[in-house]
């Protein structure tokens, strides 16, 4: 049998986009009471949301919500729903993290339907992973919606592809952050030619990482783009090269949030694309 297309009106006549919108919300299964959902919310640009986690945002009877979650996103949120900030700022945490993981447990034990809203994606350096890890430990549901990365986000609206035929064969995500220090990352690896590296939460080690790069054999005219607030209205792209990074970094006066697109790619990237 063959469903009817819902794009279009039982007359015959599309269907408003806006309509259309509501008709996919209103297909979705429910969030159950009890469970918790981990949500992505993108880079910032709340065009970005996917349709379940728009869905998701609005029926969430409590949000613990990150740093890099915008006001637009946070407006979409029920007025009767309770919402936490739980965000981090480098060393900086509204809450320890085994807290958020206890407290997220305790909402779902009490039967609520919790929303677990973090910049990017959940399970790309965003401790999704652990936060399920609890809740699975302690036989509690969880549900997970993937949200665009900021490494793709960002470097769409700058116009910088992180694989090109010519260019670039395989990208890496990697972490400027990291409990140990910059040493437990594998230098090696990521300084062979032919790849796109991008580091999230590097502004504030961008020297190391320059340093470290070139060590392994990165020549120092390697571009790198610094990519601050991406995807939002105040977009800003810094170019660079690996020997020049700090210094433009400090002159620009750039600080987090930002993202290191490091490789050839960037040199593909114009201001004032349109």
């Amino acid at each position: 049998m063959i469903e009817p297309d819902s794009s279009v009106s039982e007359a015959g006549a599309p269907v408003p986009l806006e309509a259309r919108i509501h008709q996919l919300l209103a297909a979705g299964s429910p969030l159950v009471q009890g469970t918790v959902s981990l949500v992505g919310a993108g880079p910032g640009d709340p065009e970005l949301l996917t349709l379940r986690a728009v869905r998701r945002i609005m029926e969430a009877e409590v949000v613990l919500y990150d740093n890099l979650v915008g006001p637009d996103i946070l407006a979409l949120i029920s007025p009767v729903a309770k919402k936490h900030y739980v965000g981090k700022k480098a060393a900086k945490h509204a809450l320890p993290q085994d807290a958020v993981n206890d407290w997220l447990v305790r909402l779902a034990q009490a039967g609520k339907r919790v929303v677990r809203l973090k910049g990017g994606d959940p399970f790309i350096f965003g401790r999704g992973g652990e936060e399920m890890e609890a809740l699975m430990a302690a036989g509690v549901s969880v549900e997970i919606v993937p949200g665009i990365t900021a490494a793709t986000g960002c470097a769409a609206f700058a116009g910088i592809p992180l694989t090109h035929r010519d260019w670039a064969q395989s990208v890496t995500f990697a972490t400027g952050h990291l409990k140990h220090g910059l040493q437990e990352l594998d230098w090696a690896g990521l300084s062979r030619p032919h790849q796109t590296v991008v580091f999230y939460m590097g502004i504030s080690a961008a020297a190391g990482i320059a340093e470290a790069l070139i060590a392994q054999g990165r020549p120092e005219t390697t571009p790198v783009a610094v990519i601050y607030h991406g995807t939002r209205p105040d977009q800003r792209v810094l170019v660079a090269t690996l020997e020049t990074l700090a210094q433009k970094i400090n002159a620009e006066g750039l600080k987090p949030p930002a993202l290191l697109i490091v490789g050839e790619v960037v040199r593909l990237y114009r201001p004032n694309r349109t």
